[in-house]
Parts: C-alpha cells; sequence; structure tokens
C-alpha cells in the first residue's frame, strides 16, 4: 500500500492496549466519501455495540468535505486510513481489510457508512458463527433508515437462469417471516462480518468490479466455493439509508454499473445451459426498464441502460 498515504489515528489506550482476549478480535471497516454527516452518526452508532474486543477503521477514498478532520476531532479512538483518492467500493475496503488482516483480525466486519446498528451486532454474529465452524460469512437483517420495521435484505437471490442478483424481503414489512437462520446466496456489501481466515484462503473484492456493484456476489461465491458457507442472521439488525456512493434510488450512474458488472458476474460464473435463458430475461427486462422510464421521463435512465449494455459487450469481447 505504499502508492497510498496512510493516516492513522492512533487508537485511545481503551482500544489499543487493553489485555489480550480470549474473544475473538473484530476489525470493523467502515468506507467513506463526502460522507461527513451521515459518517459520524454510523461512527456513534457503532462505538456503541456492547462487544468489547473491537476496533474500528474509517478508510476514506479522497473526501473533500472534512471527513478525515471530523473524525479525527470527534473519535479519536478510531483509526483513519486516508487513501487519497477514490479506490471505489471493492478497492477502498481491500485496503481496510488488509490492514485488518496485518493487526490480527479474527473477523472483519464491513459496514456502509451510512447506517446504525443494533447494540448487539457482533454478538449476535459471533453467536450464529460459533455453531458450525464451517461458516465463513454472516449478514445481519437490513432495515431502511426511514422505514425502520421495513425491509431491505433478509438474505441474497442468485438466479443463474434469469441473470439476476436480488435482496429477499425487499421492500416487505417485518413481521418476523424471515426470522430464521438460512444460507443465503450471497452477503450484501453493506454490511457483512467474514473470517479473517477465509479472506487469506480466497482473497479481497476482485478489482474487475471497480467502481462498484456486485463485488460481494462474487466474493460470497468464491466463498462458498471452498467449501464454506454463507449465512443470514436475522438476530443482527442493521439500519440503511441507500446509497451513499451513488445517491439514492435508482440513479444513471447505478444503472451503468450494476448492468455492466452483473453481466461480468454471470459471465463468470454461469453454466453454459444457463445463457439459454439468460438472454431472454435481460431481453424482457430491458425492455420492461425502458418502456417504464420513458414513460416517466427519465431519459437520462434509458440512456444509462444503453451504455451500460453497450459496455458490457465490449467488455465481453475485450475481456
Amino acid at each position: 500500500m505504499t502508492r497510498w498515504e496512510m493516516v492513522i489515528a492512533k487508537n485511545s489506550s481503551e482500544f489499543m492496549t487493553k489485555e489480550k482476549s480470549t474473544s475473538p478480535l473484530v476489525f470493523c471497516i467502515i468506507l467513506n466519501l463526502n460522507g461527513r454527516d451521515d459518517l459520524l452518526e454510523t461512527l456513534a452508532s457503532v462505538l456503541s455495540i456492547a462487544y468489547s474486543d473491537f476496533r474500528v477503521v474509517v478508510v476514506d477514498n479522497g473526501s473533500t468535505d472534512g471527513s478525515q478532520e471530523a473524525v479525527r476531532s470527534r473519535f479519536p479512538g478510531v483509526t483513519l486510513i486516508d487513501t487519497g483518492e477514490n479506490l471505489g467500493f471493492g478497492g477502498g475496503n481491500n485496503v481496510g481489510m488488509r490492514y485488518a488482516l496485518d493487526q490480527g483480525a479474527d473477523w472483519i466486519l464491513l459496514l456502509n457508512n451510512d447506517i446504525t446498528v443494533s447494540t448487539t451486532l457482533i454478538d449476535e454474529l459471533l453467536a450464529a458463527a460459533a455453531t458450525d465452524e464451517t461458516i465463513g460469512a454472516l449478514c445481519p437483517k437490513i432495515y431502511y433508515y426511514d422505514r425502520p420495521d421495513v425491509l431491505w435484505y433478509a438474505g441474497g437471490k442468485i438466479s443463474f437462469f434469469a441473470g439476476l442478483i436480488s435482496h429477499r424481503g425487499l421492500r416487505r414489512k417485518d413481521h418476523g417471516q424471515y426470522d430464521r437462520i438460512v444460507d443465503t446466496d450471497y452477503i450484501t456489501g453493506c454490511a457483512f462480518m467474514v473470517r479473517a481466515t477465509v479472506l487469506r484462503q480466497v482473497g479481497l473484492f476482485d478489482p474487475v468490479y471497480h467502481p462498484a456493484y456486485v463485488e460481494d456476489a462474487d466474493l460470497s461465491l468464491r466463498i462458498q466455493r471452498a467449501g464454506f458457507r454463507t449465512v443470514f442472521v436475522p438476530a443482527g439488525k442493521v439500519w440503511h439509508k441507500v446509497s451513499a456512493f451513488s445517491g439514492g434510488g435508482m440513479t444513471a450512474m447505478k444503472t451503468r454499473l450494476k448492468i455492466i458488472n452483473t453481466l461480468t458476474f454471470f459471465r463468470r460464473y454461469s453454466r453454459w445451459y444457463h445463457w439459454l435463458t439468460i438472454p431472454l430475461f435481460i431481453a424482457a427486462g430491458s425492455v420492461f426498464f425502458l418502456v417504464r422510464e420513458l414513460f416517466r421521463g427519465n431519459f437520462e435512465l434509458v440512456k444509462a441502460l444503453v451504455s451500460g449494455m453497450a459496455a458490457a459487450l465490449k467488455k465481453q469481447k475485450t475481456g
């Protein structure tokens, strides 16, 4: 990491000089880019977690809104790594995960910079992990921040025949219908915890998905193919403001990146027979999207869809 300037705000003695513990050491990595106010709220929430043996690391992707100074002044016990440039979602998080691995982490908890968490989050995830040593990564139940009883994520689904990556329970009110610990097709990069030994074995986020989207599904499949489970733990809870990276809702940038990276993912992992149906679903979904957004007057999204498809096809020819 010599190409990046690393600015380390040393943790207070409470964090860095405590007696050696028999509990797993958890490093919490929070990636930030110009999200000062959201980040400060997230840090206040994370530092209220009841679990004692954890350390918090903020990786700042070259913010220009005073985020770094705010972290240093408000949270001097937090380690700050300033990359000095925007490395994207995967690249920035990889900097934090490498740091955590070098510092001897047993588990790494990745969190977006626009969330709040339950105080028992780490305890719940570790309790679930303790039931089976083949559990490699775990995801909590995730709600919308502004609708705290409405689900954003209750497990992930990957349909290889349809070429779709989706959330289970999306926009549904939580009535306890997803209150069972289950294996999930993928863990969302918004909030998940992974064994350090597993990361050492399978690697970090793949830079092919730079700057963002679908790298979490890719990592999940690598974890599973190495013989480990990816598990949804409903007792762990997080509230998410939904997309500080690209803006809320379906933006043009998000549309384009998701198209490119989703097709990259399915080219990598699909079997030949999946491609008998994937183009049909892509065509049907694209027509529906185009008609809907044209009717709504969202011409930027229409342009993003077309340019995303073109870029994905070009990437396929040169990849």
